[in-house]
C-alpha cells in the first residue's frame, strides 16, 4: 500500500500524480483509443494527482483594495467589494490559475473594530493568513503609503519567514509610480505597482507570484517524514471534552479542563505514546458558531483550529452524546471533509446516556451525518475512560483508507463492471457513460474519470458508495472529477 508514496514523490519528475511511466502510458493509450484530447487527459491527472494546491494569502489592513485584487487574480468579481473597510469577515478560499499554473488564493477579512483593539485585528487574522499559506502577496495602499499597521505586518511578515511579493496598489498611472517607490522603504523588496481595479501592473505581480510560489505545498505530516509521528487534530464544540480526552489519553493533566466553556485557546501539541507508536495530538479551541459572528479571543481561537485541521491527517471529531447533535456539530464534519483529512467521530459522555436517549441519538446519526456514515465511529467516555482503547484502531482505519490506492487496471475493470450492471440514466435520449478512470492521488484519495457525456451528481455520488464497497476508503473523504470527451475528440 506505500506504492504511491514514491510514485507521489516522483510526480515532480513527470507530473503523472500517483501513476507510475508504465501505468501512465497503458493509461494514455487508452485514452487515445477512446478519442480523448491527451493534453486534456494529461492536465486532469495533473491537477487530481499533485495534492493540494499552494497557496496564496493576501494581506493588509482594511481597504487596501485586497478584495479588489483577487477578484483581479482570480479573473472574475467573486470577493464582495465595497469602499469601506471590513466588508470581508470570514476567511475565504478560490482556486485562480496564471501562466497554466494553478494555486489557491485566500482573501483575509474580519478585521473589525472589536475588544482586541483595531490592531491587534489585523495582527491575529494577519498571523494566522500566513500561518496557512505558501506564500504572501502583501498589499499596501501606495496613495496613503506605509502606516503603523502595515509596519506591524511586516514585523510578521518576517518572522513568518515566507516568501512576501509587495503590492503597491491604486497605482492608476505613470504619476503614482513614485508614491510606489517610497514603499522600498518596508525593506520587503521591490514594490510592485499595481491597479486592481483597472489591472494595471498584475500581471507583472503575479508572474514575480509564480517565481516565489512552490508548484505544490510542502507536505509536513508524519507519515511521509522518516519517522514522524502522525498528527491529529482534536476538534468539536467548546465543552464537548477534547482536553479531558487528551488528559485521559496520555494517562496525565497535561492540558487545562474547566466547565467553563472555551478554556483552551490556542491548539495544544502533545506527544503522546499508544499501542508502542508515537502521536502528535493537538487539542483545539472549541468552535462555536459561524466565524463572522464571533468576537476577540473566540474569532482568533477558530481560525487557530482551522490552522490544526489543515495540518492534521486525522481530525478526531469529539460530539457530546449527551445532547442532540447541532448544526454547528455538523459545520465541524463538513470543514474536516473539506479540508480532505481522515475522520473519526467519537461520541463522548457515553457514560451518560439512558435507553430513551441512545436511541434518539441513533436517528440523529443516520439523519444529520448520513453523508459520512464512512468515518468510524468509537462511543467513550473521557472522564471514566470507557472505551479509549478503541481509539487508535480507528484513526490507524482512517489514515489506511485515507492513504489506499487501487491500480488503474483494477479500477477499470471494476467501472467495467458497473456501468454494465447499472448504467447512467437516460436523459435527453442520450445515456452517457464512464469510459474509463484513474486514482490520480491520495491523502485523501482522488479519482478522475472520463466519460461521453455530463454524469449527474446522483449518479457520481452513486458511484463513491460502490468505490468504498468494494476498496473500503473507511474514515476518508473521496475527491471524483469527471472530464467528458469533447465532440472533436472523435474525429481525430
Amino acid at each position: 500500500m506505500n506504492d504511491h508514496i514514491h510514485s507521489e514523490g516522483s510526480g515532480e519528475e513527470h507530473d503523472h500524480g500517483a501513476l507510475g511511466d508504465a501505468e501512465y502510458a497503458e493509461f494514455m493509450e487508452l485514452a487515445a483509443e477512446e478519442g480523448f484530447d491527451l493534453e486534456d487527459v494529461e492536465g486532469a491527472i495533473e491537477a487530481a494527482g499533485h495534492g493540494p494546491l499552494p497557496v496564496l494569502a493576501v494581506v493588509g489592513r482594511p481597504n487596501v483594495g485586497k478584495s479588489t485584487l483577487v477578484n483581479r487574480i482570480i479573473g472574475r468579481r467573486e470577493a464582495v467589494v465595497e469602499d469601506k473597510p471590513g466588508v470581508t469577515r470570514d476567511r475565504v478560499t478560490y482556486e485562480a490559475e496564471w501562466a497554466g499554473r494553478r494555486f489557491k488564493v485566500v482573501d483575509t477579512g474580519g478585521w473589525e473594530q472589536d475588544v482586541l483593539g483595531i490592531d491587534a485585528s489585523v495582527a491575529a487574522q494577519a498571523e494566522y493568513a500566513i500561518e496557512a499559506a505558501d506564500a504572501v502577496v502583501f498589499v499596501v495602499d501606495a496613495k496613503v503609503g506605509a502606516t503603523d499597521t502595515d509596519e506591524a505586518v511586516v514585523r510578521l511578515l518576517r518572522k513568518a519567514g515566507k516568501p512576501v511579493v509587495l503590492a503597491a496598489n491604486k497605482v492608476d498611472g505613470p504619476s503614482g509610480e513614485a508614491d510606489a517607490a517610497y514603499l522600498w522603504a518596508l525593506g520587503l523588496g521591490e514594490p510592485h505597482p499595481v491597479s486592481a481595479l483597472h489591472g494595471r501592473g498584475t500581471g507583472d505581480m503575479l508572474d514575480a507570484v509564480l517565481e516565489v510560489l512552490p508548484t505544490a505545498p510542502a507536505q509536513t505530516f508524519g507519515g511521509t517524514s522518516a519517522g514522524g509521528p502522525r498528527r491529529i487534530a482534536l476538534i468539536g464544540r467548546p465543552n464537548v471534552g477534547k482536553s479531558s480526552l487528551l488528559n485521559k489519553v496520555g494517562g496525565e493533566e497535561r492540558v487545562v479542563v474547566n466547565e467553563l466553556a472555551g478554556t483552551t485557546r490556542d491548539p495544544v501539541d502533545e506527544l503522546i505514546e499508544l499501542g508502542g507508536v508515537t502521536w502528535k495530538f493537538v487539542d483545539t479551541a472549541g468552535i462555536r458558531k459561524r466565524v463572522h459572528l464571533q468576537q476577540g479571543a473566540d474569532y482568533y481561537a477558530s481560525l487557530r483550529t482551522a490552522a490544526a485541521v489543515e495540518k492534521a491527517e486525522v481530525a478526531v471529531i469529539l460530539i457530546d452524546a449527551s445532547e442532540s447533535i447541532s448544526v454547528q456539530d455538523q459545520r465541524i464534519v463538513t470543514m474536516a471533509v473539506e479540508a480532505g483529512r481522515a475522520m473519526v467521530i467519537a461520541y463522548n459522555k457515553w457514560d451518560n446516556l439512558d435507553e430513551e436517549r441512545r436511541y434518539y441519538l441513533e436517528r440523529e446519526i443516520e439523519t444529520e451525518f448520513g453523508q459520512v456514515s464512512w468515518a468510524p465511529r468509537v462511543n467513550v467516555s473521557a472522564r471514566t475512560g470507557r472505551h479509549m482503547e478503541k481509539l487508535v484502531p480507528a484513526i490507524e482505519t482512517a489514515l489506511a483508507g485515507w492513504e489506499t490506492r487501487v491500480p488503474t487496471g483494477r479500477l477499470n475493470a471494476f467501472l467495467g463492471e458497473l456501468v454494465a450492471a447499472h448504467p447512467h440514466p437516460i436523459r435527453g435520449g442520450k445515456q452517457p457513460r464512464i469510459l474509463f478512470g484513474t486514482q490520480a492521488g491520495t491523502k485523501p484519495p482522488r479519482f478522475v474519470l472520463f466519460a461521453s457525456g455530463f454524469i449527474e451528481a446522483g449518479y457520481r455520488r452513486f458511484i463513491e458508495r460502490r468505490l468504498r464497497e468494494e476498496f473500503g476508503f473507511e474514515g476518508t473523504p473521496i475527491h471524483i472529477s469527471v472530464r467528458v470527451r469533447e465532440k472533436r475528440g472523435k474525429k481525430k
